[in-house]
């Protein structure tokens, strides 16, 4: 039996255009139920987003495999619709802004 392997945690940051912050929180506060499912369906957990009012968003979930993850989003459509109805809240992003995650290294963790 091979022993369980602990989830794996995932933290990045992205830059949201500060004339775009509120239109942001808006869009956020009603995620479409088909992308919710999407995610949970392709292994994103505890995923939880951090807006500072200078536009700093601070990205963080779980996942048992990061490539999976981010490869079963990039196969669903409403994933496609998603991030280029999101792509011009960003700053700094030459694609969608799914591409411009790239895990920071965790150096502590409590637990």
């Amino acid at each position: 039996m091979e022993p369980l392997r602990a989830p794996r945690r995932i933290c990045f940051l992205l830059r949201v255009r500060p004339d775009r912050i509120e239109e942001y929180r808006r869009r956020h506060a009603e995620v479409w139920p088909e992308m919710l499912e999407a995610l949970r369906r392709t292994g994103w957990r505890n995923y939880s987003l951090f807006l500072r009012p200078d536009g700093l968003l601070v990205g963080y979930f779980e996942t048992d495999d990061l490539d999976a993850a981010l490869d079963g989003m990039a196969a669903t459509e409403v994933n496609a619709r998603w991030q280029a109805d999101m792509a011009p809240f960003f700053e700094g992003l030459p694609g969608a802004p799914d591409e411009g995650i790239v895990p920071l290294a965790e150096v502590f963790h409590l637990d």
